[in-house]
């Protein structure tokens, strides 16, 4: 995937907080189960919406077993300096993460029209506070509803690729953010206030927010090199087959299936299913960016998961 050299960034979407060296890591709770153990723990909040079941206080709850983060303070001068055209996308990983924000938030304000409020992606390092809680890095980017933020440490990118064995990329980069925009339609439209928190298995209402926001990244991945910035002009000016295939590799390892086998023991417990299969997340993104249409992304009306 690339940017529009000439394009004209916005970081004004983005709440940085890395400033002064990043907050301390937080002391994981459960016995020191460093990163692999938080990720099963909460089967790995990555793509999964840090409050996903409905409740901010459902994700409150887990965040608090992690303990207390350092309060950082917002800086966006440096962001600002460094991140202002598409060529500056294609150098740099925060930058590109600044295009994506920019991109999928236009295509969802011209999908959704007034429904849609603009919402920021906060950057952090090791720890941050959120209004569900406290968050470590380990927490993988997450989506929290009681203030409406998403929250992503740039370092997860890299987990993804060493820990998970995804092919990793720009384009891989984009789904994830897609993702948890996701979820912040779905907090707009009352969707998420329907489902029962705290209730797992592989019908769960908790599995098929996560599956919707799969498909709503599929969407906006359809109407990427197409959805236009400010100056009219599309501000993603390529994506490949290989983009597509890297992010459907990346599916695959976040699924509850893939995790549990390779990161949980090695035994796949369908009740404790909270996110989809690898199978359900590949072909829910996939029935989105085929079609390109979000009302295609019902899935609490089928039976067929």
């Amino acid at each position: 995937m690339r940017y529009r050299d000439d394009a004209s960034l916005d970081p004004g979407g983005v709440e940085d907080r890395r400033g002064g060296g990043g907050g301390r890591t937080v002391a994981l709770g459960g016995g020191g189960l460093g990163i692999v153990g938080i990720l099963v723990l909460v089967l790995f909040q990555v793509l999964g919406g840090g409050g996903s079941g409905g409740s901010a206080q459902q994700g409150a709850s887990v965040f608090d077993q992690l303990g207390s983060g350092q309060v950082q303070t917002a800086d966006g001068a440096q962001l600002a300096a460094s991140c202002r055209t598409g060529a500056d996308a294609n150098a740099r990983r925060e930058c590109a993460v600044v295009a994506d924000i920019e991109s999928i938030q236009d295509y969802w304000g011209a999908t959704l029209g007034s429904r849609y409020v603009p919402t920021d992606t906060v950057y952090f390092q090791g720890s941050t506070q959120t209004g569900c809680g406290a968050a470590s890095s380990g927490t993988g980017p997450f989506y929290c509803p009681a203030d409406r933020l998403v929250y992503l440490d740039l370092s997860f990118f890299d987990e993804l690729t060493s820990r998970f064995g995804a092919e990793g990329g720009a384009f891989v980069d984009a789904y994830v953010l897609a993702h948890e925009y996701g979820h912040h339609v779905q907090h707009l439209l009352g969707t998420t206030d329907q489902v029962q928190a705290g209730v797992t298995g592989p019908d769960s209402g908790s599995v098929r927010l996560e599956l919707q926001a799969d498909c709503y990244a599929g969407t906006w991945a359809n109407h990427a090199t197409t959805v236009p910035d400010d100056s009219g002009a599309p501000l993603i000016s390529d994506l490949t087959q290989d983009d597509v295939d890297r992010a459907l590799d990346a599916a695959a390892r976040i699924g509850d299936d893939f995790i549990q086998t390779n990161l949980g023991g090695g035994r796949v417990d369908p009740g404790s299913f909270s996110h989809g299969t690898s199978e359900q997340r590949q072909r829910w993104f996939t029935t989105g960016l085929r079609t390109g249409d979000p009302a295609q992304c019902d899935t609490f009306a089928t039976q067929s998961l």
